[in-house]
């Protein structure tokens, strides 16, 4: 829903962000979609500065409808290198750097300035994971003057990634350009900040500030009044991992085994359970690791769906997975925060130091396992199947619930921009 706050009494913050709607993507455009729909609560009027249609590999009209009536949203031209540049899959390297999107740049700039001469915004957001996204913001605030906020989310370069080479060379500049300009760096986790901050020692510490990501309460409940059908009595339980399964950062591989090892054992079967893996992104890789296990029965590959339908598996289903390696131990899912609002069952494999496991335990989830651990695996997961069979799976109480909407973390970026002007004066 809009903002009640009449817009002329705003503040105006230009938000430039690859994702929005009608980009279709698992729950990471949510958090600038949220944003721009929640920032006017706090005295501030978005202006979106995204790219156009033809950016997109795919593309759902189905949150087109939660965008505010009254934003103002400009499109800038931009073309995929992979899609449109590509002679029979193949380009130069150099036309993707820093990413596919680098088209959108010129037109983003040029589309910016006009923005701020027309509307006059107090400040410049910009966020990741496309680091051209953070370019234009850098271009604007140095042609503008004005105050910029870049918006990490997670570390744009660790140790696994960007893969060495003149692409990770050209991110780390980006990045150093970012963090060094920026008068303001936010991440969603604590271990992001820590490694930002170890990594750029000579910037003073409160320029790095947390706004986790979160959930939509309001298209939870419109979610939840629609007619949700329970599963019926003596049907195979299901349980759902919802979003991209990275080969390297999720691999289910272990996951795999253990299922297959379990199922040899006549303790698993699809007469007892259901496995979804919805949008992994790498079907074409997982589909014949579950065929050549012999567990394609049970594992199923589902594809994409839109994003209300897909909060409304999550609330039907009897458990959710959530998959994370040792390697991204400073960055958090977003869905996870999703699954807490959905309050079903979780079960994490990912390593127990990392702040997706601190994030699950300090919301009352103790079930937590290694994603590499086979053995472990093949025990933790029984004693969650027999919790869901008896009814007793731990969910997130609704105390904790409440501290992860997308109106508390829009809360806490309205308070980061008024900083920003109260500093600027």
């Amino acid at each position: 829903m809009d903002s009640k706050l009449g817009t002329k009494a705003l503040k105006g913050v230009l938000m430039i962000a690859y994702h929005y709607p009608p980009v279709q993507v698992s729950s990471g455009l949510q958090r600038t979609l949220s944003f721009s729909r929640y920032l006017p609560d706090s005295g501030w009027q978005p202006l979106v500065l995204t790219a156009c249609e033809s950016a997109y590999p795919t593309i759902s009209n189905d949150q087109l409808q939660d965008i505010p009536v009254s934003l103002n949203v400009q499109r800038a031209f931009s073309l995929d290198t992979a899609r449109h540049f590509s002679f029979k899959g193949r380009y130069f390297n150099w036309m993707a750097l820093p990413d596919r999107w680098i088209s959108w740049l010129p037109f983003a700039v040029i589309a910016g300035l006009r923005m701020i001469r027309q509307e006059r915004p107090s400040v410049i957001w910009s966020t990741y994971p496309l680091a051209t996204a953070h370019l234009i913001g850098w271009v604007l605030h140095r042609l503008t003057g004005l105050p910029w906020i870049a918006d990490f989310r997670d570390s744009m370069v660790d140790d696994v990634f960007p893969s060495p080479g003149i692409r990770r060379r050209v991110y780390q500049w980006v990045e150093k350009k970012a963090v060094e300009s920026c008068d303001l760096a936010v991440f969603t986790t604590p271990g992001a900040v820590e490694l930002y901050k170890q990594r750029y020692p000579h910037l003073f510490y409160d320029k790095w500030h947390i706004i986790p990501n979160g959930y939509n309460e309001e298209i939870f409940q419109e979610v939840e009044q629609q007619s949700v059908q329970p599963n019926e009595v003596g049907s195979p339980l299901i349980l759902i991992h919802s979003g991209v399964l990275y080969p390297s950062e999720r691999d289910p591989v272990a996951f795999f085994q253990a299922i297959a090892e379990l199922k040899a054992k006549g303790q698993l079967s699809a007469q007892r359970l259901c496995i979804v893996l919805r949008a992994t992104g790498h079907d074409e890789l997982y589909s014949p690791l579950l065929k050549d296990a012999g567990i394609d029965d049970v594992v199923k590959l589902a594809p994409g769906m839109p994003y209300r339908e897909a909060l409304s598996e999550m609330i039907q289903a009897d458990g959710l997975l959530i998959f994370q390696a040792s390697s991204c131990n400073h960055q958090i899912p977003a869905k996870l925060y999703e699954y807490f609002r959905a309050r079903r069952p979780i079960l994490a494999f990912t390593d127990k130091q990392g702040d997706t496991a601190k994030a699950l335990l300090e919301a009352g989830i103790k079930t937590v396992v290694a994603l590499d651990d086979k053995d472990a695996i093949k025990a933790e997961f029984m004693h969650f199947i027999y919790a869901l069979e008896e009814g007793t799976g731990s969910v997130v109480s609704k105390e904790k619930i409440d501290q992860y909407s997308r109106r508390s973390a829009s809360k806490k970026l309205g308070e980061l921009l008024d900083r920003i002007c109260c500093e600027g004066k």
